[in-house]
């Protein structure tokens, strides 16, 4: 890359792409921890649902919906998209990764205890993969488009339109990973309740302030002079 390419590069563009893709890249690895959100605890306990247990693999996700809405509100519709399609390169990558890392063999000296850690971890089967990568792009795609149309039709209120974008494109994105990864394993109805109540909270809660944070950031970054 030459001077001028640097120079024609936004430095808030290519510090949000390489955040974007490392919250791609560990919203697996999260994934395997379920955590229960006690602020929340109360409000399924109302409906019926018991504490909600999540996988805190929706804090990364939350993360890849305030970026690439602060792309959207900086660079436009198209560019969050773009970002939004680069991102199943690490995506796709990593789980092709894993793949082969598991399928060598281990060495010799390696604790039994911590192979099974790790298989048990990083191992999961095609249809979770495959529920991985449909969720993510139809979900992002999702919060880009509704955050845009909104900024044509309210014009301001980003908070608005960060949180409005944000709950609508995380409910279709539980309902189509829990669906396709685990329909007819067992009884889905409570871990839809759950998952979809929780994401709700928290972007309403998260994303409005954050998205204004990432894209003051964005603005102070595109404003400074030079690359050097």
């Amino acid at each position: 890359m030459n001077d001028n390419d640097c120079a024609a590069t936004s430095r808030s563009l290519f510090a949000f792409s390489i955040f974007y893709g490392g919250m791609v890249c560990i919203a697996g690895v999260l994934g395997n921890k379920q955590v229960t959100l006690g602020p929340v605890s109360g409000i399924g306990d109302m409906l019926g649902v018991g504490a909600l247990a999540v996988e805190a693999g929706i804090f990364p996700f939350l993360f890849l919906v305030i970026t690439s809405s602060a792309v959207a509100e900086l660079h436009g519709r198209p560019m969050a998209n773009r970002l939004v399609t680069i991102g199943f390169v690490p995506l796709i990558a990593s789980l092709i990764l894993a793949a082969f890392v598991l399928a060598l063999p281990a060495a010799e000296d390696m604790p039994a205890e911590r192979l099974a850690a790790f298989d048990m971890m990083m191992g999961s089967t095609p249809r979770i993969w495959l529920a991985g990568i449909v969720a993510y792009g139809i979900s992002q795609f999702l919060n880009v488009t509704i955050f845009s149309a909104l900024k044509r039709r309210e014009g301001g209120l980003l908070w608005l339109r960060a949180a409005t974008a944000s709950v609508l494109s995380q409910i279709v994105d539980t309902l189509l990973f829990i669906t396709i990864a685990f329909y007819g394993v067992f009884p889905i109805g409570q871990l839809l309740v759950g998952q979809m109540l929780a994401k709700i909270v928290l972007s309403a809660v998260l994303v409005p302030p954050l998205v204004q944070l990432f894209v003051s950031l964005g603005r102070q970054l595109d404003a400074r002079p030079g690359w050097e």
